[in-house]
Order: structure tokens, then C-alpha cells, then sequence
């Protein structure tokens, strides 16, 4: 893949930004604000590519994925004329009739009626850590807001009703790193990740793997539909590989974000802790604030026109999905974080047939997490400048020390 400057179209705004660089991963808000100025469309020269910060223009790419299409690869990486270097994802990396047919079961395993049967599960497993982290603060441990309730929950619960066994968990965040750092160029990041999971990829391949899952999870459903032919045996633990993927590593940073929103804006944590069903809109108001998934690619599958920009085919665009959820043409103060707002429309989870099919749960999560701290702690101070953990897709932190005030 191309990182070779290369010439700009003509009479389309160029930015010259690397949105891979370590200084924009660590503080992207200012030179979101110049994309967004830019225009709709802008010029890339760092990658040559296309990019599109506004939400107009976000919502539009996302919303034709006839043309704008996610088979060639959600990243930088175009697999029209790349081999890529895993098997490609059957939900991310796919497009219609394949898409849909995948989609279609993922949908149906995470239907409205599957989430009112998990909802009870899932908060009192929230309720309970709250407890245990109180007492384990009272009896003199730090609590890390990342470690202990960011990834130590979506672990514990999301795991569970996949079906997936207790023991190596953590190698999840590993591999979901190394996915997402992916999407980005063949960096240093990339090459450090892909060191790190290397040792868990067949932890991770044999937990896709039929007889690794209970007969009772998300996992097992995939597997019979394999049984009914609606997709083939191979495909399975693919899609299982996928639904865990993207199932833990965005909600995991999602709670960490809008826990930091929280701690760093302790006026609106009183109002959730004075009203306890601001929980759900204060998980929704911190997607779109920190936006934990930054961008996404997709290509052009003809020539076409894009917001006045001619776009020519097999070209790739990226979409900076938390720049449009900053974009002040769509919402005002959008440099606020307010839980009052409704934050309606906000691409944090994508748009289109590709917007993310375990939304609902990571919403869940999200909601009956807050809403247990809010019922048990009056207040969240940090005690140190949390720690980022860079990604090339990812709003993700390594650390937050924090000190949880308890009613």
C-alpha cells in the first residue's frame, strides 16, 4: 500500500495530514476541525486518498454502499489489488449478497427479544463489580477505571453469552488490537501488535471452534445455522471470529471513554447520579464525544461524484466518523459533552447496512454500567492523567487510576 505523497485532484481541498500519526491519534480534535473546514471531500496527499469529516458527507459514503463498498477492505489497505493478510471479516469486509446473508443472522441472534433475556444478567454482573471495587478500594487497592470495570466487564459478560470459556480471556484484547490497528498503514503499531497476538492465534481459533463454545451462547446459534445451510461450516467459526472481534475492544474503550467524559465532567455526573435513567443518554452523549471507532475506509466501485468531488473508481476514502460526531454544522456546543442531549444520527457505531450489528449490546453494557456506579458512587476523581493506548482505528486508553466516592 501506497504511503508516497501523491499528486492532488484537481480542485479538490488538500489536507496535508497523516491521520495515522501519533500526534493526531493522542489529540485528533483540532485537525478534525480543519478537515471539516476543508470541505465535505478533501485530498489526502500523505496516502492518496480521499476523506470525509463532515456528517453530511460521512452519512453519505456510508449510506451507498453500492457505491462506496466495504469488500475491497474497511481500511487503508485496498483488496482490489492486495491480497489481504488474514481472512477477510463476513461482516466488515463484505458486501451484498454475502453481507446480508451474515447480518441476517448475527440480527436474529441479537434480536430485542435476546437483549430483554440478557438485561437482568447483565446488571446484576454490574452491580456486583461495583461492589467488589468498593470494597476492594476500601481495603486499599487502587481501582484503574480501564482495567477493572472498562475491560474487566465487557470480559466477563460479553464472553459468557458467546459462549467462550473462562480461562485466556484476555487474549480478546489482544487480537481485537491487532485487528483494528489493521485498518491503518503497515506501521510500527501494526508490526508491535501483530507481535503481540501471534502467540494467542490458535487460543483464538480454537474458541471459534464448535466444540470450545456452551451449548447455550451466542457461539452455539451461529454453528446451527451453519446446520440449517445458511452459511457453510467453514464460514462459522469465521463469523464467531468476527462477532468477538468487534463485540469487545469497542465496548471496552466505549465504557472507558465515557468514563473518563464523566470523571472530567463531574457536573454531569451529578445529574446521573441524581437521576439515574440519564445513564443510557450519558453512554450515547460519550460515543459520540470520544467516538471510540475514529474512522473507517470504504472504496469507490465506479466513478462518481461525491459532494461536488469527482471520485474515480477504485479509489479510497476514509471516513472519520468521530470528526462528523464533533461537526457543529449538525449539533451545537458539539465540543460539549452534555448528557441532556440527544444525540440522535451520531455515526459512533457507523451507518448504513454496515452499522454495527451488536450495537444493542454494547448499548446495554454501556447503560447498566453506568447506572450501577451512579447508584453506589456519588463521584469519579482521577488521580492521575489517564494513560492512551494508540491505535490506528481505535479512541482506546491503557490506563485511568481513579478514586470512586461511595454514597
Amino acid at each position: 500500500m501506497t504511503t508516497a505523497t501523491v499528486e492532488a485532484p484537481a480542485g479538490v481541498p488538500v489536507v496535508d495530514i497523516d491521520p495515522f500519526d501519533s500526534n493526531f491519534l493522542t489529540s485528533p480534535y483540532e485537525d478534525h476541525k480543519r478537515l471539516r473546514d476543508a470541505g465535505p471531500v478533501v485530498w489526502m496527499p500523505a496516502y492518496g486518498i480521499y476523506g470525509a469529516a463532515q456528517h453530511v458527507s460521512v452519512h453519505a459514503v456510508l449510506n451507498d454502499h453500492a457505491t462506496f463498498i466495504s469488500g475491497a477492505g474497511v481500511g487503508l489497505a485496498n483488496f482490489n489489488k492486495e491480497e489481504p493478510f488474514r481472512p477477510k471479516s463476513l461482516i466488515l469486509e463484505a458486501d451484498p449478497p454475502s453481507h446480508t446473508k451474515a447480518r441476517a443472522i448475527l440480527a436474529r441472534i441479537l434480536s430485542p427479544k435476546t437483549v430483554m433475556q440478557i438485561r437482568a444478567r447483565f446488571t446484576a454482573e454490574a452491580e456486583s463489580l461495583v461492589e467488589q471495587l468498593l470494597e476492594r478500594q476500601a481495603a486499599g487497592e487502587t481501582i484503574d477505571a480501564v482495567k477493572h470495570i472498562g475491560e474487566a466487564y465487557p470480559l466477563k459478560v460479553f464472553p459468557d453469552a458467546v459462549g467462550v470459556g473462562n480461562e485466556g480471556r484476555e487474549n480478546l484484547l489482544l487480537y481485537g488490537d491487532m485487528i483494528f490497528n489493521a485498518f491503518g498503514p503497515r506501521n510500527e503499531r501494526l508490526r508491535k501488535a501483530a507481535e503481540r497476538v501471534e502467540p494467542v492465534t490458535a487460543w483464538i481459533m480454537a474458541h471459534c471452534a464448535r466444540e470450545n463454545l456452551s451449548k447455550d451462547g451466542f457461539g452455539e446459534q451461529i454453528w446451527r445455522a451453519a446446520d440449517a445451510g445458511e452459511i457453510s461450516p467453514a464460514e462459522a467459526p469465521m463469523l464467531v471470529r468476527s462477532f468477538l472481534s468487534a463485540g469487545v475492544d469497542t465496548t471496552v474503550n466505549g465504557i472507558g471513554n465515557a468514563l473518563l467524559c464523566l470523571a472530567r465532567h463531574p457536573d454531569q455526573y451529578d445529574q446521573l447520579h441524581a437521576d439515574h435513567s440519564l445513564a443510557r443518554p450519558a453512554f450515547e452523549e460519550s460515543l459520540r464525544f470520544e467516538s471510540t471507532v475514529q474512522t473507517f475506509f470504504r472504496t469507490a466501485s465506479r466513478d462518481t461524484e461525491l459532494m461536488g468531488v469527482l471520485i474515480p473508481q477504485d479509489s479510497k476514502i476514509v471516513t472519520f466518523l468521530a470528526a462528523a460526531n464533533r461537526d457543529e454544522r449538525q449539533w451545537p456546543n458539539a465540543d460539549k459533552y452534555d448528557i441532556q442531549r440527544r444525540p440522535a444520527g451520531h455515526m459512533a457505531f457507523g451507518s448504513g447496512i454496515h452499522g454495527c450489528v451488536g450495537q444493542v449490546v454494547a448499548r446495554l453494557e454501556g447503560e447498566v454500567v453506568l447506572t450501577a456506579l451512579a447508584k453506589r458512587v456519588k463521584r469519579i476523581e482521577l488521580l492521575e492523567e489517564p494513560k492512551r493506548r494508540l491505535n490506528n482505528t481505535l479512541r482506546a486508553l491503557a490506563s485511568m487510576p481513579v478514586r470512586l466516592v461511595p454514597v
